[in-house]
């Protein structure tokens, strides 16, 4: 499957001009890599993305960022979505420096998903754990996000990143 996901980032980038440098990152949704324009200067980020759902997911919460203008939450910065492509499933972005939130396949649009009282309870016990004193910072992000009705669980310190 891994070899499918870079054979699609490779296809979008020849499709684009665009020379895939580096991997950025890599996760249960995709693989992100670096992209270098051919004929201007500047990179991008490109992430290819395992299965549908989540690339259809991910490529409509950079929809709904884009149309608020959303370039920052509560100072992380936000990935801006340049161009994608549904048939290879890739999204183009900008490559953000920390403090950021990325990473929204695992996001919900529209509502919250349906998870017991237990499961919830678990689940910001686990993130005060990885975040300590800086949950509260990362709760109010949340909440920013739930203004735009965009659910994100996925939390961790790796889509989720302080300065230092």
């Amino acid at each position: 499957m891994e070899e499918i996901i870079i054979q699609n980032a490779r296809d979008y980038a020849a499709l684009h001009n665009l020379q895939l440098t580096e991997r950025l990152g890599f996760g249960i949704h995709g693989i992100i890599f670096v992209a270098e324009n051919n004929s201007k200067a500047g990179k991008t980020a490109i992430k290819a993305h395992r299965y549908e759902e989540p690339y259809f997911r991910e490529k409509a919460v950079y929809e709904r960022l884009q149309e608020a203008e959303i370039r920052e939450i509560l100072g992380f910065n936000v990935p801006q979505m340049f161009r994608f492509d549904d048939g290879l499933r890739v999204i183009e972005m900008s490559v953000v420096t920390r403090p950021f939130v990325l990473d929204f396949a695992g996001a919900y649009l529209d509502f919250m998903p349906e998870f017991s009282e237990e499961i919830w309870a678990e689940w910001e016990t686990e993130k005060k754990d990885q975040f300590g004193s800086r949950w509260s910072k990362i709760e109010a992000a949340l909440t920013a996000l739930r203004s735009l009705d965009i659910y994100m669980v996925d939390v961790s310190p790796s889509n989720i990143a302080f300065l230092e």
